[in-house]
């Protein structure tokens, strides 16, 4: 379907056009479908896979010939399944296939957005994905380790080692506040140990890396995780080898790190992250990086609302905010597919010479939108541990009327960025996902907020100037 967005200040009824034939979505509405090439679905050990996969959600299977997902439309669209996991060894998950995922699950209907929540389920081998498949207890998100600094106000508790400033590292304990500390001089031991030891649920990474190693201190000389065989080990700057020995589920989020969701080998680091070091879900680059809007702005859904999002929807909307900023100041670019956008000609509309964004914006949000995988189930569910928000969201449905109530929690401080950390960080929109797929949809009431009503979510800019006590309200019916 088409989105619905309010223009300006006037309260228009603005209407979703059905983009497939009715009854189909009534009974899919929170389906799954496991999406899998004809020769993988075959494979004994691939096919338990897909078999664990379609018995835990109750989800269909959808088999397509050759190498290419996007043969998988037509019965996608036919479905449009609320998440769609792609099932594939991992010698199929080339950077054209990551591509080509983000590009067809955004084609299930006419509006712009990605129309399911996807994720790409691989591992070292069968074995490993099939571990991933089964996983089905939902986590929560308690510890969180970092290599790079994150927002542990909003943790439960946690700690982080500096990546920029030698020594310098910050923890949380439960009940407490974050309190600086004095680190050592090489980090890697602590770090493996926040995994061995301290079983963290989450953890983040930045700064450089390449297919087979992350190189961990970004402007001092400090140690590196390396991968080899679906193996992973920490190497200090004295050679010692520290063994990974952490197989509790968790979720990784190498924000800032180039190429770690690209699967170049068996050695690949992302194959080693979920074979030995219990990751069942994560993000990565599949190229080098250089923007950063889709990796570092998963912080600021996932870690700064916490307990708002599945770390799944945390990435999903993050994708809506990357193309909604794209519609936004620079429509003439906004649906092109070019190999290097770096000779792209733009030019810049008004409203993004007022906003102070260039030719590089465009570029980069560009760059960035097909670029990072999601690798896991994503209907698992894991979330961070509840704590209170910089500002409380809800949405009630009343027969077919949708009501989004957003009311700030910190004052004038309530929209502005948690933590600045990284690139491209803060004033992501307010999304809230909605419970069933709509159509028809009319806004009724508060227009003036600028919001974007699809089929399955609701996005209202974040704003930037102060808000009446009483909040935001944003009143749409749909069918």
């Amino acid at each position: 379907m088409r989105a619905v967005a309010a223009l300006a200040s006037v309260c228009v009824a603005c209407v979703l056009s059905a983009g497939r034939a009715t009854g189909e979505e009534s009974g899919n509405d929170r389906g799954y479908a496991v999406v899998v090439s004809a020769s993988t679905a075959a494979s004994n050990g691939w096919a338990a896979v897909v078999t664990a996969l379609r018995a835990k959600h109750d989800g269909c299977v959808v088999t397509y010939d050759g190498d290419d997902p996007a043969r998988a439309l037509p019965e996608l669209r036919r479905r449009h399944p609320r998440y769609t996991c792609f099932v594939a060894e991992h010698e199929r998950v080339t950077r054209e296939f990551v591509m080509a995922v983000h590009r067809l699950t955004r084609r299930f209907d006419d509006d712009p957005y990605a129309d399911t929540l996807w994720g790409i389920l691989t591992g070292y081998d069968a074995s490993n994905a099939l571990a991933i498949a089964r996983c089905n207890a939902p986590l929560t998100v308690r510890k969180v380790a970092s290599g790079t600094e994150v927002a542990l106000e909003m943790c439960e508790e946690g700690l982080w080692y500096d990546e920029l400033v030698k020594n310098k590292t910050v923890r949380k304990r439960p009940g407490g506040e974050p309190v600086r500390e004095v680190g050592p001089d090489d980090t890697t031991r602590a770090l493996v140990d926040t995994l061995n030891v301290y079983h963290a649920d989450l953890f983040v990474t930045s700064g450089h890396a390449t297919e087979h190693d992350w190189q961990i201190g970004y402007r001092y000389r400090n140690g590196s995780f390396r991968s080899k065989a679906g193996q992973m080990v920490g190497r200090d700057t004295q050679g010692n080898r520290i063994e990974v020995d952490s197989p509790n589920p968790k979720v990784y989020l190498p924000i800032g790190n180039c190429l770690m969701g690209h699967i170049k080998d068996a050695d690949s680091m992302a194959l080693a992250w979920m074979n030995d070091a219990g990751v069942r879900q994560m993000i990565g680059y599949i190229l080098p990086t250089w923007y950063g809007y889709s990796g570092w702005g998963c912080l600021d859904y996932f870690l700064e609302q916490p307990g708002r999002y599945t770390f799944a929807e945390a990435f999903h909307a993050n994708q809506h905010a990357l193309v909604h900023r794209l519609r936004t100041y620079f429509p003439e670019v906004a649906t092109n597919v070019v190999a290097d956008v770096r000779r792209l000609p733009v030019t810049l509309t008004d409203r993004a010479k007022a906003d102070g964004l260039s030719a590089h914006d465009a570029k980069g949000l560009l760059f960035d939108r097909d670029v990072v995988a999601f690798y896991g189930d994503p209907a698992w569910a894991a979330r961070m541990a509840p704590a209170e928000n910089t500002y409380e969201q809800t949405l009630t449905v009343d027969g077919g009327v949708y009501t989004l109530t957003v009311k700030p929690s910190r004052g004038d401080a309530s929209f502005t960025p948690v933590n600045t950390n990284g690139s491209q960080r803060g004033w992501r929109p307010i999304i809230a996902f909605l419970p069933h797929r709509v159509r028809d949809a009319r806004i009724v009431s508060g227009a003036e907020w600028s919001p974007v009503v699809t089929d399955d979510f609701i996005l209202v800019p974040r704003p930037r100037k102060p808000v009446p006590s009483e909040g935001i309200k944003v009143v749409f019916t749909g069918t």
